[in-house]
Formats: C-alpha cells, structure tokens, sequence
C-alpha cells in the first residue's frame, strides 16, 4: 500500500505563510539550498506523522467559494475549539470555512483557510465526540 510521506504548501508569499503556520502549529521551516523552497519540520521524530515543504504559488490565488482543487491535509491538534481561535485571530488572519462538527467515535473536525486561500483540516481525537 502507498503511503502519504510529504505535503506541499502553495505560497504566494512564503515568508507570512511561514509566520502564519509557525504561530499556529508551531512548525519550523528550513530554506533548501536548491531554491525557492522550504522543508516544513511538524514535530518529533518518533511521533506519527508527516513533513513538508512550502514553494511559491506558480498562479493567481483560489477563488473563494470555489471548489477545493488539491489534496487537504489534516493536522492533529490538541484543542480544537484553542486552535480554532488562533487560526482566526486578528494576529494570523486565518478564516474557519467549515466549523467544527463531530466525527463519531473519532473527533472533532473543522477546515481552516489560510491567508493565502490554501484550505486545511484540523482535528481533535476524541472517541466520545458525537
């Protein structure tokens, strides 16, 4: 079976998406020496999940409202309702374009777009959640 092993960030303007998902993930990005792109470090080694890299976007932004053309990638977070919050504050400027709903028996989910239009998943384990 195949496995997902790298995400790919669209960046119109790579260093305020830098800011906007370190200050909310707390993610580092390291430039590669090979151009215009950066390696995207989402946590410890020995915890499940995957890293990435962040390039500039080769185009216009999405068109709000329009229907989501990519893969989306989720992230696991620890409050969702917290996370929610700061991905809206007026500090990130993120917009939540799907609120939270409960995933039964798995956890809460909710779809955040970033400052650059780039749609993504945030979600809380929680086997109760109904």
């Amino acid at each position: 079976m195949s496995r997902a092993v790298h995400f790919e960030i669209q960046a119109s303007d790579p260093p305020a998406m830098i800011d906007f998902y370190h200050g909310l993930f707390g993610w580092t990005f390291n430039k590669w020496e090979g151009g215009d792109y950066w390696m995207v470090h989402t946590g410890p080694e020995d915890q499940p999940g995957i890293n990435g890299g962040l390039l500039p976007r080769r185009g216009p932004l999405p068109e709000s409202q329009a229907a989501v053309n990519a893969f989306v990638i989720t992230v696991d977070v620890e409050d969702i309702d917290v996370s929610l919050a700061k991905a809206a504050s007026g500090s990130l400027h993120g917009v939540v374009c799907v609120p939270k709903k409960a995933v039964p028996g798995i956890g809460w989910l909710a779809y955040v777009k970033d400052p650059d239009g780039n749609i993504f998943g945030m979600m809380q384990a929680d086997i109760t959640a109904a």
